[in-house]
């Protein structure tokens, strides 16, 4: 059976976060180890692109990156070692007007050393919520996780994240999860979004899991109150909440590598994460915007001059092939 990329990708993203034994993964999906590993070291070697059926390719590529966009390229990735292959490669597009492509970017960081580790971190959801956002403020997701302060004991943050935007509208850090704690998150979350003091046709409805504080007749009566509706997961499956577990795994990444001493610190670098992630961090669920583009309506203009961008420099880099072989 023949995959096309994106779905040998998923594979390969899937056998590199696996919980059991590589060959009883590879087993179960009915991929034999060789063919597996042959598309893993084609990945390693040249991104998504080397994962597609090979065909015999002309002595010439029209479209190869220019040398100097190959340097500035390697330039960006110096200034900013944080960013991905994919990151830098939206990056660069908006910034400097100029298309390239994650995988033009990942193999050229890879030619260059410049790349230490996988480009992706999954968490498999393998059901989707059935009925789909289309616009912000429809669904909002909530949850609780939590941190430990040295010396002090745990804490707990509760959070309210738009599930068509993914932006994280409210966030509050508390010292239990009680009801008292969801509501406060919630009417946090009304202010910030404006739900509150605007004539809307419909109020958000809440998406939780099914923990005592979700379940509280003092919720029930306050989301009443609000005219916010509330539905709840199937026990014992997060990936209902797929999006809010996703962002509590890529918070944690960033805030659990330092230790803290006092909540103050927790709370300032959580912030700081925050903003980083609603403003400044490409989704690639989101078409590679980031979360705020998508909550305030700017992502359909973004990605338009994306396509324009694309279809520019494509067309220039035909015609420099053509000048040059004439």
């Amino acid at each position: 059976m023949r995959y096309p990329a994106h779905e040998k990708l998923e594979i390969i993203r899937l056998v590199e976060n696996t919980q059991q034994p590589i060959k009883r993964t590879l087993e179960l999906l009915g991929i034999p180890r060789s063919t597996f590993y042959a598309w893993y070291d084609r990945y390693l070697d040249g991104g998504i692109e080397a994962l597609e059926d090979r065909v015999s390719k002309p002595s010439k590529v029209w479209n190869r990156i220019p040398d100097q966009i190959r340097e500035q390229i390697i330039e960006l990735a110096l200034e900013e070692p944080h960013l991905s292959p994919r990151e830098l490669a939206v990056r660069f597009t908006d910034t400097k007007d100029y298309f390239v492509s994650e995988a033009s970017v990942y193999r050229l960081l890879k030619s260059k050393d410049l790349i230490t580790s996988p480009a992706y971190v999954v968490i498999k959801a393998a059901d989707e919520f059935k009925d789909k956002t289309t616009a912000p403020n429809q669904l909002w997701q909530t949850d609780f996780t939590y941190f430990k302060i040295i010396g002090w004991g745990w804490f707990y943050m509760s959070t309210v994240l738009d599930d068509h935007s993914r932006y994280i509208i409210a966030w509050k850090l508390c010292t239990t999860m009680k009801a008292r704690d969801v509501i406060n998150t919630l009417q946090l979350a009304l202010d910030a979004s404006g739900c509150e003091h605007l004539k809307v046709l419909h109020r958000p409805r809440l998406l939780s899991d099914n923990g005592s504080s979700y379940l509280s007749s003092d919720l029930a009566q306050w989301l009443e109150d609000k005219g916010m509706d509330h539905v709840r997961g199937q026990p014992y499956h997060p990936q209902t909440q797929g999006k809010i577990e996703r962002w509590h795994q890529t918070m944690k990444n960033r805030i659990l590598l330092e230790n803290y001493y006092m909540s103050e610190d927790l709370e300032a670098q959580i912030g700081h994460f925050v903003d980083y992630y609603n403003n400044h961090r490409y989704h690639e669920s989101l078409g590679n915007v980031i979360p705020a583009d998508t909550y305030f309506g700017r992502d359909k203009k973004i990605l338009e001059r994306r396509k324009i961008i694309k279809q520019q420099t494509l067309q220039n880099r035909r015609l420099r092939y053509h000048a040059q072989a004439a």
